[in-house]
């Protein structure tokens, strides 16, 4: 098997309530509910972030999306960019609308690799659990996943937390190259002001690279703003690769 790759986006897919937001805290100890209508309904509204390294020289930037099929159009924004997708199916209920729905819009753009996380599975027996990995089994038929891992989880349960991000990683080191001569592309979640700062536009950086000081194309529009400053998951840097969530603090932009 190939190396790992660093700087990866990982995309989540699946059914509304079969347990991606919770899977996601699950392994990166981030709830990427950020709303208020999100946390007092139970659903994730607008897409979320968090990184991810399960391995040495393994990192992925996460892009959580909604299953509820009236924000189909926030997670194609999502899914678009997608290096790995975790297709989360719920262990209770099995494969559900969205679950295809979403299963035929990662097909369609494209996305190299995918892991299927079966949740919930502390809530069926096996021999219900037999027949949900035989329901996604038919699901993957005739697709370029076939022979994607499906790995059963609970978030209650440690040891298949574990398996799970080593079926990640595998995954990972099967994802295209991407790299820093690429044309640069950030598609952007949120525009704010901060108070000494000014405008900052929030991203996952799809491809190429970004340091500070250069300038950036705004579209549509055509504007443009010089890079002050940012963060990269965090982090103040003064460089960003693609894969990388990204924070940018944009001078000249209103």
């Amino acid at each position: 098997m190939p190396p790992p790759k660093t700087n990866l986006i990982l995309g989540t897919a699946g059914h509304i309530d079969h347990g991606k937001t919770a899977l996601v805290g699950a392994l990166t100890g981030v709830d990427t509910d950020r709303l208020a209508e999100e946390k007092e309904r139970g659903i994730t509204i607008e897409l979320g972030f968090a990184r991810y390294a399960p391995a040495e020289g393994c990192a992925f930037g996460i892009v959580d999306v909604p299953g509820h099929e009236g924000f189909v159009r926030t997670m194609v924004a999502g899914a678009t960019g997608m290096d790995v997708v975790l297709l989360v199916v719920a262990a209770d209920e099995g494969v559900m609308p969205q679950t295809r729905e979403h299963m035929a819009i990662v097909s369609m753009l494209g996305v190299g690799a995918l892991v299927v996380a079966v949740t919930k599975t502390d809530l069926v027996d096996e021999e219900w659990l037999d027949l949900v990995r035989e329901d996604v089994r038919d699901l993957l038929v005739g697709t370029s996943y076939e022979d994607a891992e499906v790995v059963p989880t609970s978030v209650h349960d440690p040891s298949s937390l574990e398996s799970l991000s080593r079926a990640l990683v595998r995954s990972g080191a099967r994802a295209r190259d991407r790299t820093a001569e690429d044309l640069f592309r950030l598609p952007v979640d949120r525009v704010f002001a901060v108070e000494g700062t000014g405008t900052v536009a929030t991203g996952t950086l799809w491809s190429g690279r970004l340091a500070r000081g250069e300038v950036v194309r705004i579209l549509p529009g055509g504007g443009a703003g010089r890079v002050r400053d940012f963060l990269v998951h965090g982090v103040q840097v003064v460089v960003a690769v693609a894969g990388q969530g990204t924070a940018l603090a944009l001078k000249g932009v209103a």
